[in-house]
């Protein structure tokens, strides 16, 4: 079972018995998206670490776009509870990169491909540029943010 995994289940144990009722319920969505993860498709298995940041890391976008949503209806209180859990899940993800970082990633992606090519990629090249940031990135930074920073500077 993944590393990941066990210590989820674990921190809900706890949370549980320490009724922290918005952790334990953050924590149980996560872990039922994580299961219905691995009986996905046509044959169950069992996710690695990383699978299972890759679950959280959607499970969180969920969270923060529902704020969002919340936040848009006038919705406070709801709006409040989704951040919350988002917090919880967000201890559980990678630190995310900032900018500096995810643009030194990107300036050594092109480099990368550029010598490839023969010749500086352009923005028709942006999903081979993209192929090697994501590698690089690995969940820790969204793919908006990293697709924003490969084709400002492909185009600049």
């Amino acid at each position: 079972m993944a590393e990941l995994k066990t210590r989820l289940q674990n921190d809900l144990t706890v949370a549980m018995k320490a009724r922290e009722t918005v952790t334990a319920g953050a924590l149980r969505m996560a872990l039922t998206a994580v299961t219905n993860e691995e009986v996905s498709g046509k044959q169950a298995r069992e996710l690695s670490d990383d699978e299972v940041v890759k679950v959280l890391a959607r499970e969180a976008k969920k969270r923060k776009e529902a704020a969002e949503a919340f936040d848009g209806a006038g919705r406070a209180e709801k709006a409040e509870l989704e951040r919350q859990e988002l917090a919880v899940l967000e201890a559980y993800l990678p630190a995310q990169l900032d900018d500096a970082e995810l643009a030194s990633i990107v300036d050594k992606a092109v480099e990368a491909v550029a010598a490839q090519l023969g010749e500086a990629p352009g923005p028709k090249q942006m999903g081979q540029v993209m192929k090697v940031v994501n590698a690089e990135v690995a969940g820790r930074a969204e793919g908006g943010r990293v697709a924003a920073a490969v084709k400002s500077k492909l185009t600049s």
